[in-house]
């Protein structure tokens, strides 16, 4: 209980502290998460979701938490550029774990480009840990509250703001909404981020989240997000992590569908340290449908795990997963997939594959699709697969003057081109393209573009 206790002990002396600098909303479910990490401890290897990420040992370090809630001297708008063509979001920022509060460039009397206007009538985006974040009062936790996972509990009991996204019925948000989580600090530090994202009857959005750390620290980073996606709304999630070799992150993504809903996740690993993704994904009503894609790059001694559980609990529903990884030098990459058919869930159908290259011979792939059927009108399949780059392949690039490292490169660039394609924002599609390539090359530190703050 070594790594627990520490947390433990934090919790007791400075939960006052904590509370105070936090909301009601938040407050409402702290203790009762306290007690059940108190309890339960963090799991072990042996824990089947946990198996191949050591969760203990990431939590061992001594890092700093900014539970006073002081300023971080930065402001984003002026300290970031992202130059992405055409891209057109509308843009916000997380700093650390606080969104961020600052005047935003159209309320400095600055002129602004139209990808920047206002967003439609009754659409929030604010702090959860505001009165706007009482708008959520009855969901937060809800999601995550169910599932007996130490490092929710912990992100429960510790996180003291949080981003709340929510869109009413029948708004269609045309500009996807952008969330740049910088982290920054000149100590070693330990953030625990909170979203909360609110898609009502007939709502369409689509939210990108980017991660980039500012400085060069050690960060420990854990997420818990929970999206409610009502009935005949759309949600596209698309997530990229590029941050630094320093970094940890621990991410845990609960979604909730209901009648004839459509979310599309998509995940891209870039650039980190260790990283542990987890996904929980429910197809609560019929003719639901979810397509959720991953995509890893990994060399040195990076770790990706990525564990998703999608569960079909009404009839009639769709989901499609695609995980792609590449391996290089002494990377670790992990897949577990688990597609559970509830009974009564009649005419499902469900597909998962997971494909891996491993590019060296020190490289490392584990994979563990699984199905869990109990209706017997379904169409479900899995696959996985892991090997090397394809020799018949780079021959027939060798022979027509190709030379060997731009051969590996247009093929593992291929490999991963598929779950790129996935992604509907066609600038954002494109540009990702450009960044993979830069990745392959090894040129890429951080978006071409941008400046973050030193």
């Amino acid at each position: 209980m070594q790594s627990e206790q520490q947390y433990i002990n934090l919790y007791e002396q400075c939960r006052t502290m904590i509370h105070e600098h936090s909301s009601d909303v938040m407050n409402s479910v702290r203790d009762e998460a306290f007690e059940a990490f108190k309890a339960q401890g963090f799991p072990s290897k042996k824990v089947e979701r946990y198996k191949y990420t050591d969760i203990s040992k990431l939590f061992e370090p001594d890092y700093g938490l900014n539970l006073n809630r002081l300023e971080i001297p930065v402001d984003p708008y002026t300290a970031f550029r992202c130059d992405v063509p055409n891209l057109s979001t509308n843009l916000y920022f997380v700093v650390n774990d606080s969104f961020y509060r600052g005047e935003r460039r159209e309320e400095r009397g600055e002129r602004i480009p139209q990808a920047a206007a206002k967003l439609p009538d009754g659409v929030i985006i604010g702090n959860l840990s505001s009165p706007i974040g009482e708008a959520g009062r009855g969901r937060y936790h809800q999601l995550a509250g169910k599932d007996d996972d130490a490092v929710t509990h912990l992100n429960t009991m510790l996180a003291q703001d949080g981003l709340f996204v929510y869109v009413p019925k029948n708004v269609k948000v045309d500009r996807a909404i952008q969330v740049i989580n910088i982290l920054k600090s000149d100590v070693d530090l330990m953030v625990n981020r909170r979203v909360l994202i609110i898609v009502e009857e007939g709502a369409e959005v689509k939210l990108l989240f980017c991660d980039h750390a500012a400085d060069d620290r050690q960060f420990l980073t854990t997420q818990v997000i929970e999206a409610f996606v009502g009935e005949r709304a759309h949600l596209g999630l698309y997530c990229l992590e590029e941050t630094h070799a320093k970094n940890v992150r621990v991410s845990n993504v609960y979604i909730d569908q209901q009648r004839d809903s459509h979310v599309c996740h998509n995940i891209i690993t870039l650039h980190n340290g260790t990283t542990r993704n987890k996904l929980d994904l429910t197809l609560s009503g019929e003719g639901a449908d979810c397509e959720c894609y991953g995509c890893v790059i990994a060399d040195k001694e990076q770790h990706v795990d990525n564990n998703t559980l999608i569960v079909h609990k009404a009839g009639h529903c769709t989901s499609n997963e695609l995980y792609k990884y590449v391996l290089n030098d002494e990377a670790t990459g992990a897949f577990a997939g688990r597609v559970l058919v509830e009974p009564g869930a009649q005419k499902t159908s469900s597909q998962m594959t997971n494909q891996n290259l491993c590019a060296s011979s020190k490289s490392r792939m584990y994979t563990q699709p699984m199905l869990e059927i109990y209706a017997d009108d379904v169409k479900c399949a899995h696959g996985s697969t892991v090997g090397q780059l394809n020799d018949a392949a780079l021959f027939y690039m060798r022979q027509r003057g190709i030379s060997e490292a731009e051969a590996k490169t247009l093929l593992q660039q291929a490999f991963v081109g598929e779950v790129v394609d996935r992604i509907d924002l066609q600038p954002l599609r494109d540009r990702l393209h450009h960044l993979v390539d830069m990745r392959f090359r090894g040129k890429l530190s951080k978006c071409e573009g941008c400046k973050l703050c030193k």
